[in-house]
């Protein structure tokens, strides 16, 4: 044999790509190889010097049930011969036939010029390195489609209503016969002895893919990930060993689950719960990852979940009292909820639990809308919040857990905004734990028509991270995973999926008739016994449990419910108030109760914190027009030149951080500012680098991010909006891109910032930056949308406002952090009037005990006895019409801003109108259609006549459906109508 085939042994499975290209080369032309090569192709012929002819891989794939866990091993085909084929190459799908001379016999194929030539026959060589190679191949593709497909047969669902045949995971698709079953190979890429039977092997691989769990983890790029996953699951097939004591613990869950929800039917008959029942392990599963959080030493957990289960995760995890559920489903306090207060499925709860390793965990159940999964980003912000407060930037002592529902996960757009931030450096926090409750339906919409893929987690694949599918009848294997997915989270600081197999016993509430859209289904739900009978059996079975013991510890569980009934019907019941942790500080309530403080500053801080953001490290060389705004900012700062409303805004956050109060920003483009007026962060010109000079103020200062943030609305906003619901003590801001698109996040606007201390009793110091105001751009960069934040004010829920002047914006971003009063704050900025000649301020309007001014009197000067009419307005409008007052010297006009709408000022409002004579028309003057902006809601408040003395009216533009024209010249002379009617001129 040449030198070459000498090393033949040496031949593996990476090897066969190359040998493959090799033989393919022989078989078109002999002479093209190597004559060490030819010499050894020629010996796999029928032993003549000829050309070989191309042989045929068989046998053909016949499906069968071979792999259809948990049916025992066995070969789907029945071969004549045990004869090897030592072709290399995949099948082709014809058939072939061995011959009595233990040679494997191909039916005739074509050549390429359409020959048909006779049989091949191959002869068997019995320990052939090549063949050897070829046979490792086979088995390591067979290896590699477990992998990646055994998700695809595994017992996940315990109905048993989704399982087919699948041809990748038959031996027989890779040409291995029932005696290469027998064989031994190498397992070099699989997890066990150094070398085992293709039947062990393949049994071992069911057990780890095809049982319980089924996994989705090979469309993750990083090697090393994959095999410390591999490696995890291999050697112990999957499985995880647990004692009494762990089984037990398990049972003890479960009963109280089953015990509760039955408890639930039984005394509160026809009440909407929600019920658990169906996904009972899903207890036990919350208890496993809590417990597996204390040994990881976690020290906050904060969740997120819908309405189904949530009465029972409250009870049996959160350790919400039952007396206080069971007085919520009584409803027998009325006069405590007039107008506020939510549904009990909606409710929060926080607790302390001490895990068996002694560690003590804070466990924050979220609130939530019916809105499903919009809780999700709400959850992270909390969470990193909590991380930033205790300096926890490495993101380990904080978890997520976010508890879906399938159809939700798969349908909500929500669900891939917040993926998408999970590895983001702004919106990290440690890894995310979801934890899908797959009811396998949503409502009464089956799979088919609520997604396009396969399984409702599939948008998470979007993720370097593991899917795990689990059967929610099997709580050994609920545990594995759960264990496996802690430990891969707490290794990568990744999100992982969770996706528990289960049903929905009873319809979407209790109410609800599910047979009548989903018969068949419900038909094998009603065969079902409960998880805990289930696993009892096989406790039982085991001879780890007696039933008596079972049946006292569901006694025992119902008993402890009737006494808290029983108090809860009674007069002894006294509500426990949550304790107020670090709100204790702040207030919320009605706007009387915080009367505005002074905020401005010291001249000479003003001035060193100004000159202090003009400098920039000796090695950065910014861009050449941000030079000059750095120079500019110095000249302010001497006095030589007025505020800008970026020098403004910039002083107040460097006041604020140098107080010891943080600052976090983020929003599309946020960081330099869509109209390029911010330039909080710097980039050097010649190589990129950043530099942010308020995180250089002082060494003492607090904590600064203003970050640009992904495209994303919802997802962003729900996040800033949970950062600020544990940071009461920094300034928490989210900018919109342009103020029009805060309507796609409306929801995280309906549901949370605005309603949530009515119904939830939780305050926010969130500020929403919307540039507003009609440019001529179009429809879509024109309207903050104002009238519908008015429309949404109510009982102080938050302060809408329109500030004119940089001092004003300096002082509105500082009242929000220096007083103790907490709402959301809303501010429609400007774009034109960020370089306006005129919006302007002079340092000392921010000195001293300066505070913003809620509504700025006229400032021409002039005599109030010989004004005609009065305008009112609010933003950039106003620079217009003084303006237009000005070039007609119309000296006998006032003009009145009102810089905040909502709570409006009105004795404030009425003081600067008492100088006007009776019957001074008044006129509110705005640039949206007069069906949008405030008009309709001063309308409402004062009427035809403003304090029974002065006529009101409005001029805007004419009512429309759309916020604005798309043409610049039409929006022109919309603008010269509403300056002509302001002026009453002809």
């Amino acid at each position: 044999m040449p030198e070459l085939i000498d090393h033949v042994d040496q031949l593996n499975s990476s090897s066969l790509i190359f040998v493959e290209e090799l033989y393919a080369e022989y078989l078109r032309d002999p002479e093209s190889v190597t004559a060490d090569w030819r010499q050894y192709f020629q010996q796999l012929g029928d032993g003549q010097s000829s050309a070989p002819q191309r042989v045929q891989i068989g046998p053909s794939f016949r499906p069968s049930s071979m792999f259809a866990p948990p049916a025992p091993l066995a070969y789907s085909d029945s071969p004549a011969s045990t004869a090897k084929v030592a072709a290399i190459g995949h099948s082709s799908g014809n058939g072939a036939s061995a011959n009595g001379n233990g040679a494997t016999e191909h039916s005739a194929a074509s050549n390429s010029n359409g020959h048909q030539h006779g049989p091949v026959i191959v002869p068997r060589a019995a320990q052939d390195p090549l063949d050897v190679a070829i046979l490792q191949e086979r088995v390591d593709q067979l290896i590699r489609a477990y992998r990646v497909r055994g998700h695809m047969v595994a017992l996940i669902d315990p109905l048993g209503l989704h399982r087919d045949p699948l041809p990748e995971l038959e031996p027989a698709t890779y040409n291995l016969t029932e005696a290469d079953l027998d064989r031994t190979v190498s397992t070099d890429s699989i997890e066990g002895p150094q070398t085992m039977t293709i039947r062990r092997i393949v049994e071992r691989l069911r057990n780890t893919y095809c049982r319980s769990i089924g996994v989705q983890f090979m469309h993750m790029d990083d090697l090393a990930v994959r095999l410390w996953l591999q490696h995890r699951m291999e050697r112990c097939e999957n499985r995880i060993t647990l004692g009494r004591k762990e089984q037990l613990r398990i049972l003890n869950r479960l009963t109280n689950a089953v015990v509760f929800e039955e408890f639930i039917q039984k005394r509160f008959l026809g009440a909407k719960s929600f019920s658990l029942e169906g996904a009972e392990s899903l207890i036990p599963l919350l208890e496993m990852a809590i417990e597996k959080a204390g040994e990881e030493h976690i020290d906050e957990i904060v969740m997120g979940m819908a309405h189904r289960g949530r009465l029972n995760v409250l009870a049996n995890i959160m350790g919400k009292s039952a007396q206080q559920i069971f007085r919520e489903f009584a409803d027998i306090d009325p006069e405590l909820h007039i107008g506020r207060g939510d549904v009990k499925y909606h409710l929060g709860h926080s607790t302390d639990w001490k895990t068996d390793s002694g560690h003590r965990v804070h466990i924050s159940l979220c609130f939530n809308p019916s809105h499903l999964e919009f809780v999700n980003p709400v959850v992270l912000g909390r969470l990193r919040a909590k991380q930033d407060r205790v300096g926890d930037y490495d993101r380990q002592r904080g978890l997520g857990i976010l508890i879906h529902g399938d159809a939700a996960f798969a349908g909500e757009g929500v669900i891939q905004e917040t993926l998408n931030l999970s590895q983001l450096n702004a919106y990290r926090t440690g890894g995310t734990l979801h934890v899908i409750v797959n009811n396998q339906i949503g409502f009464t919409t089956s799979p088919s028509q609520a997604r396009s893929c396969q399984y409702a987690t599939d948008v998470a694949k979007m993720l370097q991270l593991p899917i795990f599918h689990v059967n929610g009848e099997d709580p050994e294997a609920v545990a594995q995973v759960v264990r496996l997915a802690m430990d891969f989270r707490e290794a990568f600081q990744r999100d992982v999926v969770i996706d528990m197999y289960c049903y929905r016993r009873r319809g979407h509430n209790e109410a609800d008739e599910p047979a009548f859209t989903q018969p068949d289904l419900y038909r094998a739900i009603e065969q079902r016994k409960t998880v805990r009978e289930g696993y009892l059996d096989f406790l039982l079975e085991l001879g780890g449990v007696s039933r008596e013991e079972a049946d006292r510890m569901a006694d025992d569980h119902r008993q402890q419910l009737d006494q808290e009934l029983s108090v809860a019907r009674s007069h002894d019941y006294h509500h426990k108030f949550e304790a107020p942790g670090i709100w204790s500080l702040y207030v919320g309530g009605r706007e009387r109760e915080a009367a505005d403080v002074p905020t401005g500053c010291k001249l000479a801080t003003l001035q060193e914190l100004l000159t202090k953001q003009s400098e920039v490290p000796a090695d950065f060389t910014p861009h050449p027009k941000l030079q000059r705004i750095l120079d500019e900012r110095c000249e302010m700062a001497a006095g030589n030149r007025p505020l800008n409303w970026a020098a403004a805004e910039s002083l107040a956050y460097a006041t604020l951080l140098t107080q010891g109060l943080t600052l976090r920003m983020t929003g599309q483009d946020c960081e330099r500012g869509t109209f390029s007026h911010r330039h909080a962060v710097l980039h050097d010109v010649h190589d990129g680098h950043t530099y942010m000079p308020l995180a250089h103020l002082s060494s003492d200062q607090a904590r600064i991010e203003i970050v640009n943030s992904p495209l994303s609305e919802i997802g962003v906003l729900g996040f800033e909006y949970g950062y600020s619901l544990d940071t009461p003590d920094g300034l928490t801001i989210w900018e919109a891109q342009f103020g029009d698109f805060t309507n796609v996040a409306q929801v995280v606007i309906d549901q949370f910032i605005i309603s949530a201390e009515d119904k939830w009793k939780r305050l926010s110091g969130l500020v929403m930056l919307l540039p507003h105001g009609f440019e001529g751009q179009g429809p879509e960069h024109s309207s903050a949308r104002l009238e519908r934040f008015l429309q949404l004010a109510a009982k102080d829920n938050m302060q809408i406002c329109n500030a004119t002047t940089p001092a004003q914006f300096y002082h509105l971003l500082r009242r929000q952090v220096l007083r103790e009063w907490r709402k959301p704050l809303i501010v429609m900025t400007p774009k034109s009037m960020l370089r306006h000649p005129k919006v302007v301020s002079s340092l000392e309007e921010m000195t001293g005990d300066t505070e913003f001014q809620r509504i700025i009197p006229d400032q021409s000067g002039g005599d109030p006895a010989a004004v005609q009419r009065v305008l009112l307005c609010s933003g950039k409008i106003y620079w217009e019409l003084e303006e237009q007052r000005a070039s007609l010297k119309r000296d006998n006009v006032a003009i009145i801003r009102l810089e905040q709408l909502y709570p409006l000022a009105k004795d404030r409002l009425k003081e600067l109108l008492a100088c006007y004579r009776d019957g001074t028309p008044v006129f509110w003057v705005q640039e949206e259609p007069e069906n949008m902006g405030a008009w309709r809601y001063l309308k409402v408040i004062f009427g035809d006549r403003m304090f029974d003395r002065l006529p009101f009216a409005g001029i805007s533009r004419a009512t429309a459906a759309s916020p604005a024209t798309g043409s610049a010249s039409s929006h022109r002379l919309e603008q010269q109508e509403i300056y002509a009617k302001s002026f009453a001129v002809a």
